[in-house]
């Protein structure tokens, strides 16, 4: 598992309060939030929990007519129950969503009602309402400063009038825009539950999440407007969504026993990963002999520092389970940051043969070869993460292993370029552009490289993107 922060960048003038909003509507509970471009969110990327996830939306996509959009599933590491999607081709979850979620169905659920947003075409329709209400916004300033103009050449109170007339269109304006995102939200529960039927999953995981906002912030109900919230009131919600699933012929439906044991194993992961060794040790106390507690276990030892304690308890784990490749990625993992390259580099080769589609486990793979400082385990990392790349055109991290992997064989130009194509994939584009520039200079002209090269030097970014 590794984590990372993604790089802000500065959106054009008028665009942050639109991503904001919309960030903010499309919100699973109503819970502020901000859009990415908009703030420095702490990704996660983990190639066992993505296969999981991608595993429970793969039926639900399908349902919504979205296969073929390769819509992505990012976690965020917050410990909110939240989800949200802010375009057409991702969806972002919190940790803390699937930590607390206790069955695959509620999180299956979560992603139906985001689907749901991005089937019906509520982000481009949202910006729309959004550039509409901009436009009449403005013109209600216009005509809100043409009365106070007005009254300053009258004594008939004319400037007060005109006052309450720039400001009471915006209040109108704002109220009618929830309006709109409420309706989204009620559509998104709709089409939430129909994709679960269609597939023949159980709408009691969406409906228990829900209810579950719905009872934490029923008593606030009585002191807030219920036209200034960006999703439906809890009862009301709760009322209608009811309606949806009391008949629904799947209710009872319970998740197969081999999902449930992923999801428990990818909760225990992320307790190992993120929780304090205390809180481990007390969700998973010694006494729980499981398979998710011992990996929990397991996970934090490395994590905190004892690896002679850890590497016996993977190796039981993968004693275990002789074909999870999870199990190999993660003692590879825990010698390769334990300062043990080489000893790391079998068990993940061994990971990345049973995962043999995992980019993250190829991407360790290589990093375990390169920091071998052979040769040879350079030339095999090459190829390694070349498909890695290609498959993750964006992952930074793919490009600067191949710039060292280039650079232990002496390669300076593919070095430069791999280099270039990292801070390029991270919004660095100076350090893109000069290191671009110099590969250009040590490619033959018009080669693929100094292709590739010149294609980044000469790149110019959008109006209002930030040089960094």
């Amino acid at each position: 598992m590794t984590a990372s922060v993604s790089r802000p960048r500065r959106r054009a003038p008028g665009l942050r309060a639109v991503a904001l909003a919309t960030a903010c509507a499309l919100a699973l509970a109503g819970m502020p939030t901000r859009a990415p471009a908009q703030a420095n969110l702490p990704i996660i990327r983990d190639a066992e929990i993505e296969q999981l996830l991608r595993d429970y939306t793969a039926p639900i996509l399908r349902a919504a007519g979205l296969a073929q959009q390769n819509v992505r599933i990012v976690i965020i590491n917050d410990r909110a129950f939240n989800a949200f999607v802010v375009d057409g081709r991702r969806i972002f979850i919190n940790v803390g969503a699937l930590i607390d979620a206790k069955t695959p169905n509620e999180i299956i659920g979560v992603l139906a009602h985001e689907s749901g947003h991005i089937a019906g075409g509520h982000l481009n329709r949202l910006r729309e309402e959004l550039a509409n209400a901009q436009t009449a916004a403005i013109v209600a300033m216009l005509v809100g400063i043409g009365a106070t103009i007005a009254g300053a050449h009258s004594s008939s109170g004319a400037g007060s009038i005109g006052a309450a007339a720039m400001n009471a269109p915006q209040s109108v304006i704002e109220r009618t825009l929830l309006s709109y995102v409420r309706a989204q939200e009620e559509q998104a529960d709709k089409a939430g539950v129909k994709f679960l039927t269609m597939t023949q999953q159980s709408p009691k995981g969406m409906y228990d999440t829900f209810k579950r906002f719905a009872d934490k912030i029923e008593f606030q109900t009585k002191y807030i407007d219920p036209y200034l919230q960006t999703h439906p009131m809890p009862k009301e919600r709760m009322e209608a969504l009811e309606q949806l699933v009391k008949t629904n012929p799947y209710w009872d439906k319970k998740d197969p026993p081999e999902l449930q044991a992923r999801h428990d194993l990818m909760r225990a992961k992320l307790s190992g990963f993120l929780e304090r060794p205390d809180t481990v040790a007390r969700r998973y106390p010694l006494s729980d002999t499981s398979l998710p507690a011992r990996y929990a276990r397991a996970i934090s030892a490395y994590r905190f520092g004892d690896i002679r304690s850890a590497l016996p308890q993977m190796d039981a784990l993968i004693q275990t389970q002789p074909n999870n490749p999870y199990f190999y990625e993660i003692k590879g993992q825990a010698l390769l940051e334990s300062g043990r390259p080489a000893e790391a580099v079998a068990p993940l080769r061994r990971a990345a043969a049973l995962a043999p589609n995992a980019v993250l486990i190829r991407i360790t793979l290589a990093q375990a070869l390169i920091a071998t400082n052979e040769v040879k385990a350079a030339d095999e990392a090459i190829p390694l993460l070349r498909t890695a790349v290609t498959r993750e055109p964006e992952m930074a991290d793919g490009y600067s292993q191949l710039a060292m992997a280039y650079g232990r064989k002496g390669d300076l130009a593919e070095a430069d370029l791999a280099a270039a194509q990292a801070a390029f994939a991270t919004g660095d584009y100076r350090t893109a552009r000069d290191l671009a520039t110099r590969a250009k200079t040590r490619f033959p002209t018009g080669s693929p490289g100094w292709v590739r090269a010149d294609d980044i030097a000469t790149y110019k970014p959008p109006p209002g993107t930030r040089h960094n």
